[in-house]
């Protein structure tokens, strides 16, 4: 009997291992388990590898991994708008940016195909916003090409706009909406004169309600929506807010040692919240 079970699992290995979701690929991802967020979604795509969305999330695996390795996610980073803009370039690992293009790529051309047959199809318009949004961080915040970066933040902003006529419920979509109606709304009025977004106005405010919206009842991207609040709430000069989503964070994905370390400079400076 114990020989025909063994046998029995070595015949059948889908039956000693459960498929796994994007869902757990992505609190890998957000725990910045970067190997264990790439074999999840490797498992994933072996089973489901017609979808685009996992390869859009294994682009963002890459990127994650490079700012994290050029320390580009710490505070001090992310605030100083001189280092931002600066023209000194960090040093990608080509490895790594081979195979996030390569993950792009397989994403943006699912989708396309998806959408050719079903320009309405959900799930491949949200593929295009996620793979446009992971496009945009990496010209920005890697290479260092910020104006080059809004080529794929418009198309990114396009996708999530006809997404949200379709669905206005999917608010995973209002993460690129928000998020371009606060950078648009952050620029000086001479660059704002000849930047355009379809149906963004420029409104900061409305920008930060529709981050909210996504920390609030988002399904892939809540976390994220989180990040961008805490790093809006420092730069509005509101460290009380910011501590409250860090503290969240660092809850939520205890593994993740960015999290606890940069809520531990705000608890510094601070006081605990």
């Amino acid at each position: 009997m114990r020989f025909c079970v063994f046998a029995a699992v070595l015949c059948f290995p889908a039956l000693a291992a459960e498929p796994v979701t994007l869902d757990e690929a992505l609190n890998r991802l957000y725990s910045f388990d970067f190997p264990g967020a790439h074999a999840a979604l490797d498992r994933y795509i072996a089973v489901h590898p017609a979808e685009p969305l996992p390869y859009a999330f294994q682009a963002s695996a890459y990127l994650f991994y490079e700012l994290d390795r050029l320390r580009v996610l710490e505070s001090e980073f992310l605030m100083d708008d001189d280092r931002l803009v600066a023209k000194t370039r960090p040093d990608p690992d080509p490895a790594i940016r081979k195979q996030f293009f390569a993950a792009l790529d397989e994403a943006q051309r699912r989708a396309e195909a998806t959408l050719k047959a079903n320009p309405n199809d959900r799930s491949a318009l949200f593929a295009m916003v996620a793979a446009s949004g992971v496009a945009t961080d990496y010209m920005a915040l890697v290479e260092k090409r910020q104006m080059g970066s809004l080529s794929p933040a418009k198309r990114g902003n396009g996708y999530a706009q006809r997404l949200l006529k379709l669905d206005p419920t999917f608010y995973d979509a209002y993460l690129t909406s928000g998020f371009s109606e606060y950078m648009i709304g952050s620029l000086p009025f001479f660059i704002r004169w000849f930047v355009h977004f379809d149906s963004v106005a420029g409104d900061k405010q409305r920008g930060v309600h529709q981050l909210e919206l996504v920390a609030r009842e988002g399904h892939y991207l809540k976390p994220l929506a989180k990040v961008f609040l805490g790093i809006i709430d420092l730069r509005e000069k509101k460290p009380r807010e910011a501590q409250r989503l860090l503290g969240e964070l660092a809850h939520d994905y205890p593994e993740n040692r960015l999290y606890r370390k940069e809520l531990d400079k705000l608890n510094a400076r601070f006081g605990a919240n």
